[in-house]
């Protein structure tokens, strides 16, 4: 169930409840999870305020053992997970991204001992760079500049996953737009790209699993065989069965 998932902030949205959405989307579970925020899509009147905002709160987050309340995010789940992430930091860097913070492995005290990776953010980014494009599964967001809502859509559409994507906006025409317009198999209304619920269909288009939803009753169709049984009560051979 591969993933590029994307928010896209338009100018008229409520940045707060952006950020909150952007943050928990990008970092809650580490970026270990295949509904996870790795881009967001910016409209450039408020894309300044919204990365710096952006930048001071991902700093701040707490890293730590995923167990103790007052974390804000745990490890990444191996070595090979912590290298991973790191070589693609370096693949932004090439490819001439901002690095406007984290980008490192946590090494000071207990931090050393564990798989923990800083909270990244890449500002700057070119949509169609391997940065933006490719699935790295961790803790790095790529915050993409954007003209208005069709250049956001157009974005968002030109990966080859579509998992899922959402939208912060206070006009409900923007809203639907982006509804019918993203090629994606999960939609969110001012909330963030995780959080799908047991009782809606899960699933992906494109390169996002194989087409089929799991959850809700759904699921029935795609882990059962169905059989087709005929049952006569009558006691009688039907006239075709004689003719025969």
């Amino acid at each position: 169930m591969g993933g590029k998932n994307a928010v896209i902030v338009m100018d008229d949205a409520r940045l707060d409840l952006a950020l909150d959405g952007v943050l928990w989307g990008a970092f809650g579970t580490s970026g270990q999870r295949c509904t996870a925020t790795s881009r967001a899509v910016v409209h450039k009147k408020v894309y300044g305020e919204f990365v710096e905002k952006l930048v001071e709160r991902a700093r701040s987050l707490k890293v730590g053992d995923g167990l103790d309340e007052s974390v804000d995010m745990g490890p990444v789940i191996n070595e090979a997970a912590v290298k991973k992430i790191a070589e693609y930091v370096q693949i932004g860097r090439d490819e001439g991204a901002t690095l406007s913070c984290g980008g490192v492995r946590l090494t000071k005290a207990e931090l050393g001992r564990g798989y923990f990776f800083a909270p990244t953010v890449f500002s700057d980014v070119d949509p169609k760079t391997r940065l933006a494009q490719e699935e790295i599964f961790g803790p790095v967001l790529s915050v993409i500049p954007c003209d208005g809502l069709d250049q956001a859509i157009e974005i968002v559409n030109g990966v080859k996953y579509g998992l899922s994507s959402a939208i912060y906006t206070q006009d409900v025409n923007r809203a639907f737009v982006a509804m019918r317009d993203l090629y994606t198999g999960i939609f969110y209304v001012n909330a963030s790209t995780i959080g799908a619920e047991v009782q809606l269909p899960f699933g992906g288009t494109k390169q996002s699993g194989n087409g089929h939803r799991e959850a809700a009753d759904t699921a029935l169709d795609i882990f059962s065989e169905w059989k087709s049984v005929y049952v006569d009560f009558s006691g009688k051979l039907q006239k075709a069965q004689i003719d025969s």
